[in-house]
């Protein structure tokens, strides 16, 4: 979970789940009262995810948040998952989940202005789908979590196609043949 901060000086808070071995993210909810219940309802949302898209998660590693009750993970233990708390006051524990929090900050929280809940939702998700079908990843050879390592460009490029998110916030680039 991550927080940022509306034009109106509102806390809101983002629960983000990361696959370590793809990178590939999946924001799962904002709210400006996290709460117990809503975590445990978006781990269940998770699991009726991975099951509709036959994907199974071994491992769930969180801190140890109050947040994180029980409950939720009596959910994700119920679907064989097991959580794994990380050591207090150790960031390197869970570096990948780290690593997309200042990602996220540098290329876009930094960058734009939220003004409330929905238009935080809305931007998250259009990173979202930016971070995991263009942006390339060093660790999976400059490849995107969604896609196939690119192919190795000619010396000659034609075209090249450029495509704005977030208002030209962000630019993909695409070979064009």
């Amino acid at each position: 979970m991550f927080h940022l901060d509306t034009i109106t000086l509102r806390r809101l808070y983002a629960f983000f789940v990361i696959e370590h071995a793809t990178r590939r993210v999946q924001l799962l909810g904002v709210t400006a009262h996290p709460t117990g219940a809503w975590l445990t309802q978006l781990a269940r949302n998770l699991t009726m995810d991975l099951d509709d898209a036959g994907r199974r998660f071994r491992f769930l590693i969180r801190d140890r948040d109050a947040k994180f009750t029980t409950s939720f993970d009596a959910v994700l233990r119920a679907i064989d998952i097991t959580v794994v708390k990380s050591p207090v006051r150790a960031p390197r524990a869970n570096a990948i989940a780290e690593r997309f929090v200042g990602t996220i900050r540098r290329e876009l929280l930094d960058r734009i202005l939220i003004i409330d809940q929905r238009h935080a939702a809305a931007v998250l998700h259009q990173f979202e789908l930016h971070y995991n079908d263009h942006r390339p990843h060093r660790a999976l050879g400059q490849a995107a979590p969604l896609r196939p390592l690119p192919r190795r460009a000619t010396t000659k490029i034609h075209n090249v196609r450029r495509r704005d998110r977030l208002g030209g916030l962000l630019h993909e680039y695409q070979q064009v043949a």
